[in-house]
């Protein structure tokens, strides 16, 4: 019995990673969809390519830092160049958790690309790749999953609203201040223009595909099957993506006069988010209540970023960041007695503050790293390098010729260019 509950957990944690994984896929689209179509080939490429690095990395060093043994409260020191082996006495695969971890890497490096889209530098993707994924998400995911000072201080974050979307975030937020604003995004009077993405069905399928591959990094996250909660997990995760979608559209359509598509997106992305925190922590109702908060926060987080003349195409500060915060806070609201299988019951449970001070100390302490990091490393990457972002006259032409010498939709520039021969 024991063999064939560990073989079944072990198949259920790859099937979770392949999931997660998948949610590349996702972001392609979304990505791709959300900005224009000279660069739609470009944002396909680099999300293959920079999840290449990725895996890479975490093979190398990211696992180590993350559980090795003989750590400290900063970072682990063992596990280098993971070679495999299995450890005895594990209820599942060891070599599946590597891939399940190795996932969730990839995605927080994903989002915080969000902050290069549509004017950094290929160059830029390479060597950011390759230090985030070695110095700045390991460090994070080792506090709060890998026994870290945040763990042992209880910090509640089930599958990674703030290891995982916050780091990401944070990245991208770095990215954004260094790269500046995309040409023609803000006037000279400080208004904002609209860069329409190119495909709205695009995005839309994007942000389903995501959706189903949340059931990997929640559900999965739960790394076992023979006692079945990961179906729970499973059920707040949904509702809360739904309530996050509808609360969007209506309070768009409540503001605007016009229920906008791309908020409504972007509000089941962000109970997506805030639900990945407390998914194992919270009964559904309240699921129900931290999508609903989360739509109408990523609708007013959207409009100060832009206010406060942040460029952000993929909206990753506020999908990833603000629903990220939020989430994470929410388990010290919510998390219940019987469900707080780490840290205290929430403050509407009984619990007082002392949870809610620990999830406000981790997102703070966390965000800080992220982006201070970041911020560091892309600053001396930009005086090493020349600069991160492309010339004005790449940016005009766009990434996919400029950096890859070859169009995302060839028919398209072809003809344009054919027409302007013959005219």
């Amino acid at each position: 019995m024991e063999d064939i509950i560990f073989s079944l957990n072990s198949v259920w944690l790859m099937l979770a990673a392949i999931l997660v994984i998948f949610m590349q896929g996702g972001f392609i689209l979304l990505e791709a969809g959300s900005t224009r179509m000279k660069n739609a080939g470009h944002i396909a490429g680099k999300t293959i390519f920079t999840f290449g690095i990725a895996s890479i990395m975490f093979w190398a060093v990211g696992y180590g830092f993350i559980f090795g043994d003989n750590g400290n409260f900063f970072i682990g020191l063992t596990d280098f160049f993971y070679s495999g082996y299995e450890i005895e006495g594990m209820s599942y695969s060891t070599a599946a958790f590597f891939m399940f971890q190795l996932a969730f890497a990839g995605i927080s490096l994903t989002i915080a690309f969000g902050g290069f889209a549509e004017r950094g530098k290929l160059s830029a993707y390479v060597v950011f790749a390759v230090l985030f994924s070695a110095l700045i998400y390991p460090v994070v995911a080792h506090w709060i999953w890998g026994g870290g000072w945040l763990a042992e201080h209880g910090k509640q974050d089930f599958a990674g609203s703030t290891v995982v979307h916050l780091t990401g975030a944070m990245a991208a937020f770095a990215a954004t201040i260094l790269l500046k604003p995309r040409m023609g995004k803000f006037n000279k009077n400080g208004s904002a223009n609209n860069i329409f993405g190119h495909n709205q069905v695009f995005t839309a399928l994007g942000v389903l595909v995501l959706w189903i591959g949340w059931f990997g990094f929640n559900a999965g996250s739960t790394f076992v099957v023979d006692d079945g909660f990961f179906g729970f997990v499973a059920l707040n995760t949904n509702v809360a993506a739904g309530a996050g979608a509808v609360s969007a559209l209506i309070i768009s359509w409540i503001v605007l006069g016009k229920s906008d598509i791309p908020t409504m997106l972007n509000g089941a992305l962000a109970g997506l988010v805030a639900i990945t925190a407390s998914c194992a922590f919270v009964e559904t109702w309240a699921a129900v209540i931290i999508g609903i908060v989360a739509g109408v926060l990523v609708f007013y987080s959207m409009k100060l970023v832009e206010k406060l003349k942040i460029d952000d195409p993929i909206f990753a500060l506020s999908v990833h960041g603000a629903a990220g915060v939020w989430g994470t806070l929410s388990t010290g609201l919510f998390a219940t007695p019987e469900l707080a299988t780490v840290g205290l019951p929430g403050l509407f449970y009984g619990g007082g503050i002392t949870q809610l001070g620990v999830q406000v100390m981790g997102v703070a302490v966390s965000g800080v790293y992220a982006f201070a990091v970041s911020f560091v490393i892309l600053y001396v990457m930009k005086k090493v390098m020349g600069g991160l972002r492309v010339t004005e006259e790449e940016e005009i032409i766009g990434l996919d010729v400029s950096e890859h010498g070859s169009y995302g939709y060839p028919e398209a520039f072809i003809a344009r260019e054919e027409q302007k021969i013959s005219s």
